[in-house]
């Protein structure tokens, strides 16, 4: 089901959903474009039209951050649980491997490229991968790059560049790239090659991924996540306050069957 939530288009499907739909995908050769939203890059929309385009133009968005989870409740829309980006990569690599389908990585460093590699190919030794490519590459060098994605014949695609790169990367390649299913996957590579440690469970279900996040990395992660946080929480509180007071809400519905990509 495609809902709005403040404004952005969103996907309430379940983890096994969305890896049926990427199957489907794949199997069919029919493209389909995956966004994972969180609280930064909702907030980055409302501040960047450009992104925001590329978030609603996108086939599936989904609810990656527990502030979203939490945030779609509290006005009102039937989230049961988040579609974690990290997770949803696992789940179809596992896919990749036992269906024999090949994904391509592009994205991260050089070092933690080859070392996510290593320890993927050491989890699913049946996985045989398309190609691989860091995210390290300048505007002359995009043509080379889509070239060889395009000659790879690529059943997926996951890309590991920092939001607005990769949206502005796809906006401007995914009709030629010739790739089933892509998905943005953030610092997931990171994770991966075992760079970045995830938060534990129990932290992960309070919502608080990000605090642990800060700890691992607070010179880098400390004021991202306090801008976004704060600005989020203000714009949540306001569209919670309008609908209490019987506004005629645009930050939460239902979009009508048909109205959608995926969700619709």
């Amino acid at each position: 089901m495609r809902a709005s939530f403040l404004e952005c288009p969103v996907d309430i499907l379940s983890m096994a959903e969305t890896v049926d739909l990427a199957r489907r995908a794949m199997r069919s050769r029919q493209r389909l474009q995956h966004v994972a939203l969180n609280v930064a890059k909702l907030v980055n929309m409302r501040l960047d039209p450009v992104l925001a385009a590329d978030v609603a133009n996108s086939d599936v968005v989904s609810i990656d951050g527990m502030g979203i989870v939490w945030g779609a409740r509290a006005l009102g829309l039937p989230v049961k649980s988040r579609v974690a980006g990290v997770d949803l990569l696992a789940e179809l690599l596992a896919v990749c491997a036992s269906e024999g389908f090949k994904p391509y990585f592009l994205g991260a460093t050089p070092p933690v490229l080859q070392r996510a590699v290593e320890r993927v190919r050491g989890r699913h030794p049946s996985l045989v991968l398309a190609g691989y490519k860091d995210g390290y590459f300048g505007r002359e060098d995009e043509a080379a790059v889509v070239s060889d994605i395009r000659a790879s014949g690529a059943d997926c695609l996951f890309i590991g560049m920092p939001t607005p790169r990769k949206e502005r990367f796809l906006a401007a390649h995914r009709d030629v790239l010739g790739v089933p299913f892509i998905m943005g996957v953030g610092g997931s590579f990171d994770i991966l090659a075992g760079e970045v440690r995830r938060a534990p469970a129990r932290m992960q279900q309070l919502g608080l991924e990000w605090l642990y996040r800060v700890y691992q990395e607070p010179g880098r992660m400390w004021w991202r996540y306090a801008r976004t946080n704060t600005l989020f929480a203000g714009i949540l509180a306001q569209a919670v306050i309008r609908q209490i007071l019987g506004a005629a809400p645009r930050a939460n519905r239902v979009i009508p069957p048909g109205a959608g990509r995926v969700g619709g």
